[in-house]
């Protein structure tokens, strides 16, 4: 049995982890709300680390009560620290002026297992078919059929000649820069990327 001393002690661990994170990256200019808190620091630094990362998770991942993941958040943003968009049924938080709006975009489809799995996949082999995708990844050909649909119309996928990711160097940047965030699989591919960009002059 967990003891509460125990979880604040993880809690303040967790956060104090993130807030060195955030206070040695460039976006060391957070909001001074007067507390001694670390969550603006560790929230700045998690989003830097995660970039794409939607509010639950955040709050999740850094043992943040809801009232007290919004208020910082909040005032992170009106600070500039860092910018929103968003996606779904979710928002999406990143170190703000850092990415592109296209970028912001891949990234919430990084998120994702299915859609991530599938980019991950096809930069490995363009000759991936949707039913190798299916079968590789556990989920249902019509599934895969809906995702490519999605990535398509966000400009991440062409579909005019079977599957082939439409801006391969910078979804394979990203996937590689920020591996340690996503899965396995993108670990694996950061492994192996210099073997994947083709150089055309």
């Amino acid at each position: 049995m967990t003891r509460d001393g125990d979880v604040d002690e993880e809690k303040r661990a967790t956060l104090r982890r993130f807030a060195a994170l955030g206070a040695a990256s460039p976006l060391a200019r957070f909001a001074d709300d007067g507390s001694d808190s670390d969550a603006p620091d560790a929230i700045a630094g998690y989003v830097s680390a995660r970039p794409g990362t939607h509010f639950s998770k955040l709050r999740d991942d850094l043992q943040l009560g809801t009232g007290e993941a919004q208020h910082h958040l909040h005032r992170l943003e009106q600070e500039g620290v860092i910018a929103s968009r968003k996606d779904g049924d979710y928002r999406r938080y990143f170190p703000a002026d850092q990415f592109t709006e296209f970028e912001q975009v891949t990234f919430g489809y990084l998120r994702r297992s299915t859609p991530r799995g599938m980019l991950v996949a096809l930069l490995r082999d363009p000759t991936t078919t949707a039913s190798e995708l299916a079968e590789r990844l556990g989920v249902s050909r019509p599934t895969i059929s809906n995702y490519a649909a999605d990535l398509e119309a966000a400009g991440l996928l062409s579909r005019a000649d079977g599957y082939a990711v439409a801006e391969p160097e910078t979804v394979l940047t990203l996937l590689v820069r920020y591996a340690d965030s996503f899965d396995a699989g993108a670990a694996a591919l950061a492994s192996e990327a210099d073997s994947l960009v083709r150089y055309d002059p």
